[in-house]
């Protein structure tokens, strides 16, 4: 009898095959299309990378460095490019920086929006967490293989797995961010006559910034971390050299891949933890606050308007 009740089977593998059929078959215009605009943004970003001097572009990322953590982070900064260059893994590591940058900037366009629709629509927070929960938990490895379907090999299979394994963290903790934002400072907006969009863009974006900004750090370094994984579908960079490494059993060159891989990891992770820190009262004002007091400037003729909401 106990048999008989656990003898059956759920066909979940064969479904999915015949979906991604279906897919290959009825999509194949739109998958074109995807794959053309993902290549544009990643030839674009490591073309401007390459283009730079390389000692202009170490300069400019010490300089960076030291402006946004401080002086001590500047010389690991300058210790990291000596390490880059003596190691001569210099092109692998822009390569690897320009994927990255340009699968986090996709997701954060896509996942962003979605984490905003998420804090102001419990029916879609509903419907996106059990899928931000799969896509979190799904073994990154799973990633490469309909990425390798639906684009063959190369940078955008890579940069498709990578976005989809990097975008919950924006989503979840931008709709965090907005969700813990105070009804005090809500029920300000709405007495100060702000429409729903002007209480978003100016009570709940700026108030939910720290947690945004948490959220694409931590996109960057799962971005990062699945770049390196990718390069078993030909995605390059330094997770070329790891697994070239793997497969010459050549533990020092797959060491001088992975360090190059913590060395970029670290500054990427501290510069882009700063630009999420709240000043102290009194202080300078941040990059953030910079580019927010700029944007909120508005031509003479929206001022009466603009006034309704300060």
């Amino acid at each position: 009898m106990a048999n008989d009740l656990t003898d059956f089977e759920i066909p979940i593998g064969d479904w999915v095959a015949a979906g991604v059929d279906w897919i290959q078959t009825n999509l194949t215009g739109v998958l074109d299309g995807i794959a053309e605009v993902l290549a544009f943004v990643i030839d674009s970003f490591e073309a401007l990378l390459q283009g730079i001097p390389p000692l202009i572009l170490a300069l400019v990322i010490v300089l960076l460095a030291t402006w946004r953590v401080g002086w001590k982070f500047g010389l690991f900064a300058i210790a990291a490019m000596v390490l880059l260059f003596g190691m001569d893994i210099w092109s692998e590591t822009i390569s690897t920086l320009g994927l990255v940058i340009a699968s986090s900037l996709v997701a954060l366009l896509i996942g962003i929006p979605i984490g905003i629709g998420m804090a102001r629509h419990d029916g879609l927070e509903a419907i996106a967490r059990p899928v931000l929960d799969l896509m979190q938990t799904m073994p990154p490895f799973v990633y490469l293989i309909p990425a390798a379907i639906f684009f063959g090999l190369g940078k955008v299979p890579g940069a498709i797995a990578t976005l989809i394994f990097a975008m919950p963290p924006a989503v979840r903790l931008t709709n965090l961010g907005i969700r813990q934002v105070s009804a005090e400072h809500v029920e300000a907006g709405k007495a100060f006559g702000c429409t729903s969009r002007q209480l978003l863009f100016k009570v709940q974006l700026p108030l939910a910034m720290p947690s945004i900004m948490a959220g694409i750090n931590q996109t960057i370094m799962l971005a990062l971390s699945m770049v390196v994984i990718a390069s078993m579908i030909g995605a390059g960079g330094l997770g070329n050299t790891v697994l070239t490494g793997i497969q010459r059993l050549d533990v020092g060159l797959g060491f001088e891949g992975g360090l190059g891989v913590v060395l970029l990891a670290i500054l990427l992770d501290r510069i882009t933890q700063s630009f999420g820190i709240v000043r102290r009262v009194g202080g300078p004002p941040s990059f953030i606050a910079r580019l927010r007091r700029f944007f909120q400037r508005s031509p003479s003729t929206h001022r009466q308007e603009d006034s309704r909401c300060s």
